[in-house]
């Protein structure tokens, strides 16, 4: 009888020789003499975000010159561009050049881009900054610790699952949790410290099958072919990002073709998917965009297909977006993104190389749902000003229940049905007094309606509720100013204060922040930013309930702001236009993090990282914890067909509970260490292939050791607290392959790729959980070799 190893290589090789027939097949498909696209857009002022006339924009290396310029409203169109990858420039007097290098042009599909310019300041013979970095932020508030990423990079990079969060994994200072969620851990923080926002609003947790109050899962809710480039913070962030204390996710959605239907096939280990975008009319600008997705493994479930796992994930997402400019109304875009996802483990069907989801001798079934909509409207007052307004409503759920798999009566030990539903609004005006001064000023009100009920088995068979609550009503509000002042074109600072009020409780936070950014040589700058950052605790945590003498107390009700003192030192050296080197150093000091009234090893600082997780009682703000490091990035942009980024991260991270005792933290592995690169070798005119590998090493996360001379006297896990976060498990160590195939032909483009995980089969430990069983700790793995395929069509 085959293993469940050979059995996984043996549906490997069937996809291989699939993919191998489907690209010889390709070949000798008739090639196109001469594949050309539309490249058009619009040109803004990156501060103003109002249209720039004028612009020269050209294609380098085409014979005639293909050349243009933005007409009154900043848009141009550059037609019968060759399809392949091109450099792209946008060339103003009064503004600082812009250079978009290599950007990817299908024949299936338009290139719509939007050119943000960044006005001189004086015209005098200063340092020259050249735009169109592909790292530097979209945000022009940000001074440090932040960097753009672009939808290709979600989707080149090895071992990303087209994932936003598994992609910035491999940036320094960066780590994931473990290969089957993508939690992220920035500098020793929780993965609870980051804040996710979509369309300029905070959203909830965007993953299929993430628990309430995390901010990771195993599958991204968010699809790639919506995405716009977007930003990524590390750390002391501009003042308008509040409510958190590790980092930001600020995502947005492209709009969808307004003078064209272009549609989107696509099928992989993600899910099977279709999308469609569009105008409404020719002679509107409006557009929609939308995108279906389900999961490939339920497919196959009701095909009588299995892969030899306990339990198949089942999901699906929808994602939308509608963008209606008007003549005198401004801009008004609708959009929306949400997904459902269930899962069943039962523990008479768990294969020995499974990995578990908590306790050994349970059955399973967990469910959650999230999803967002909203409304925003941009009205330009003049070329200088602008109002933008969002109201969204946003919402997720989870329900989990544990029944036992040793008794053939009803032993519930575990069950959960919780919501929360946010009301939002955000407005923000920004103001562009000249080419040296910008402000903004803005605020969001958060409205939250929960509902929390769930309970666990107690020994003598009554139930114990941690929480019941029903239609509780909190509001978060928060407001930001901040101020940008240009010195010359080489040096400017950004300072700003963000408050926040959280009326459930009455605490409050003010929260000062500092940047500046110095271009001291033509490739050389330096970076500082400072700040104080506060963070909420999950709101099911406000509600946990203590009974003492029939009666019930919420004594988690009075907990304020978790806080972090953040301070950053950064120097770039962009080497050539392509090569880049950068150093990084930040300390980071946290403190008024709720810990237990009782003297214990807890710290909120350890929570939020797998899929169930204990909520504590009687919690006070008196924690602390502090986090330091350096970091370096050695980065090759995509240039000559091949790229490679290379980062490494050195750090200590530590706290102290109530006991008083500094501990490591649970993320504290001192070291990662990401090697990426990828070559394009040209096939023919318009074929390429993508050969791209990721490597990375990291430190073990620590742990609390299973005390098994007392689990087997209580015949359950028992932990050994006095060792909490001293041991860790054995260093991480990856390697991830990718190989790719895109074809362009007449009116349409295709896409075949091939992902192999952990390429090496290397155990790296998950876990350790008590079996009952052999009385004995077992060793819980990560994912062994695994492999996602991909097949993409646009037309």
């Amino acid at each position: 009888m085959r293993t469940i190893q050979q059995l996984k290589f043996a549906e490997l090789n069937k996809h291989i020789v699939i993919i191998l027939l489907l690209f010889a097949f390709s070949l000798n498909l008739p090639a196109q003499i001469n594949l050309t696209q539309t490249v058009r857009g619009k040109v803004i002022d990156a501060e103003a975000q109002s249209p720039v006339p004028g612009v020269t924009l050209l294609i380098e290396n085409t014979n005639p010159q293909i050349v243009t310029s933005s007409n009154v409203e900043g848009e141009f169109r550059l037609e019968n561009v060759p399809v392949g990858r091109i450099t792209l420039k946008a060339l103003m007097l009064s503004y600082n050049p812009v250079e978009l290098r290599n950007l990817e042009l299908k024949s299936g599909k338009e290139l719509i881009l939007t050119i943000e310019m960044t006005e001189k300041v004086t015209d005098i013979d200063e340092v020259i900054i050249k735009a169109g970095r592909k790292d530097k932020p979209k945000n022009e508030m940000a001074a440090v610790s932040a960097r753009s990423f672009t939808v290709e990079e979600t989707e080149r990079y090895a071992g990303t699952w087209l994932d936003p969060a598994r992609m910035a994994a491999n940036y320094a200072g960066v780590m994931a949790v473990g290969d089957q969620r993508n939690d992220i851990i920035i500098r020793g923080n929780s993965p609870l410290g980051l804040l996710w926002k979509l369309e300029g609003v905070s959203i909830p947790n965007p993953n299929h099958f993430g628990t309430l109050g995390t901010t990771g899962g195993p599958i991204s809710i968010l699809n790639n072919n919506l995405l716009d480039n977007s930003d990524f913070f590390t750390g002391a962030f501009p003042a308008e990002y509040g409510n958190a204390l590790s980092g930001v996710f600020d995502l947005k959605m492209r709009n969808g073709n307004n003078e064209k239907y272009e549609f989107t096939a696509q099928a992989g280990m993600n899910g099977l998917e279709f999308g469609s975008e569009g105008p409404f009319s020719k002679k509107s600008k409006s557009s929609y965009l939308i995108n279906y997705r389900y999961s490939t493994l339920a497919v196959f479930k009701y095909l009588d297909i299995h892969f030899g796992v306990s339990g198949v994930p089942e999901f699906q997402d929808l994602s939308f977006k509608v963008n209606i400019p008007t003549k005198k109304f401004g801009t008004f875009k609708f959009f929306g993104v949400g997904g459902v996802s269930t899962i069943e483990v039962f523990y008479e069907d768990k294969k020995k190389d499974d990995w578990s989801f908590g306790r050994n001798e349970l059955n399973f079934k967990f469910s959650s749902g999230m999803g967002v909509t909203g409304i925003s409207h941009f009205y330009a007052f003049d070329k200088n000003s602008y109002l933008k307004t969002v109201f969204a409503v946003s919402g997720t759920k989870s329900s989990a229940r544990a029944d036992s798999a040793f008794t053939d009566e009803l032993a519930i030990f575990y069950g959960d049905n919780s919501y929360e539903v946010k009301y939002s609004g955000t407005t923000k005006y920004t103001k562009k007094f000249n080419a040296k001064n910008t402000f903004n000023t803005g605020i969001n009100v958060d409205l939250y309606q929960v509902q929390y009920k769930d309970s666990a088995l107690m020994p003598d068979y009554s139930y114990f509720y941690l929480s019941e609550v029903s239609d509780q009503l909190m509001t978060l509000i928060g407001a930001y100013s901040q101020f940008k002042h240009k010195f010359s074109n080489d040096l400017s600072m950004v300072s700003g204060v963000y408050f926040q009020d959280f009326t459930l409780n009455g605490c409050y936070s003010f929260e000062p922040r500092l940047g500046l950014k110095w271009h001291f040589a033509p490739k050389h700058s330096i970076s500082f930013g400072a700040g104080i950052l506060s963070q909420m605790q999950p709101r099911l945590f406000y509600f946990r309930e203590t009974t003492v003498n029939d009666s019930v107390y919420y004594t988690n009700k009075n907990l304020g702001f978790s806080k972090s003192n953040q301070a950053v030192i950064s120097y770039d050296y962009l080497i050539t236009g392509n090569l880049r080197l950068k150093f990084e150093s930040y300390y980071q000091y946290l403190y008024k993090i709720p810990v237990q009234h009782k003297p214990s090893t807890f710290s909120m600082i350890n929570y939020g990282t797998t899929f169930f997780e204990v909520r504590t009682d009687s919690l006070e703000n008196k924690g602390t914890g502090e986090n330091y490091g350096i970091e370096f990035t050695f980065e090759k942009f995509l240039s000559n067909n091949y790229y490679f980024l290379f980062t490494s991260s050195l750090f200590e991270s530590h706290y102290k509970g109530s006991d008083g005792i500094q501990r490591n933290t649970t993320y504290n592995g001192n070291y990662v260490f990401n090697f990426l690169t990828g070559y394009s070798f040209k096939l023919g005119k318009y074929n390429t292939l993508n050969l791209d590998f990721k490597t990375v090493y990291a430190g073990g996360k620590h742990y609390i050791p299973v005390d098994l001379e007392a689990s087997e006297r209580a015949g359950t896990e028992i932990h050994d607290y006095s060792r909490a976060y001293e041991p860790k498990y054995p260093d991480y160590f990856r390697i991830d392959g990718r190989i790719g195939f895109k074809m362009n032909r007449k009116e349409f483009n295709t896409e075949f790729a091939f992902d192999l995980q952990n390429i090496s089969n290397h155990k790296n430990v998950l876990l350790q959980h008590y079996d009952l069983e052999s009385n004995s700790v077992i060793n819980d793995y990560q994912l062994g070799l695994f492999y996602v395929f991909l097949i993409r069509f646009q037309f």
